[in-house]
């Protein structure tokens, strides 16, 4: 028996330190579990990045995918970012109300601090992996009966 796809997956760049810190910030103020994470580095990240037409190698967003009416809807940049936080625990889901700041501007800073990510924050060598007790949160393979539809 094979368990239903998650309903909201949040895919990451697992080299990235920053990345991996916000990934830990999630985990912990995730007290109802919504998410599931998925390394892009990982068979399914990248099964996900080629089902939604991005690169294989290059990582610059974070990425929300949300399950609804039997598709997911792909969410980036600072919408993605603003998504998962309106859906934490505790204070910091009030971070979402930056939301009202128009979008070109969320994402111009954004986009600064991506492209400069590795230098301000440092790069892994190799991917960080879950522990033993965070394993099944995280999305590592592709289910093979179902390649029609991510994960």
């Amino acid at each position: 028996m094979s368990l239903p796809p998650p309903d909201h997956i949040i895919l990451f760049d697992s080299l990235c330190n920053l990345c991996n810190g916000w990934t830990r910030f999630v985990l912990k103020r995730d007290s109802l579990r919504r998410f599931t994470f998925c390394r892009v580095q990982s068979p399914a990240g990248q099964k996900l990045l080629g089902d939604l037409g991005l690169p294989l190698d290059t990582y610059e967003t974070v990425i929300l995918l949300e399950r609804g009416n039997g598709s997911y809807r792909d969410f980036h940049k600072s919408d993605a970012a603003l998504r998962i936080t309106a859906r934490l625990s505790g204070p910091a889901r009030h971070l979402a109300v930056l939301r009202y700041i128009p979008r070109p501007l969320r994402d111009f800073a954004y986009d600064v601090i991506a492209r400069n990510r590795y230098r301000l924050f440092g790069r892994r060598d190799q991917c960080l992996l879950p522990n033993a007790a965070e394993r099944h949160r995280f999305l590592e393979e592709v289910p093979e009966e179902n390649t029609d539809e991510p994960v």
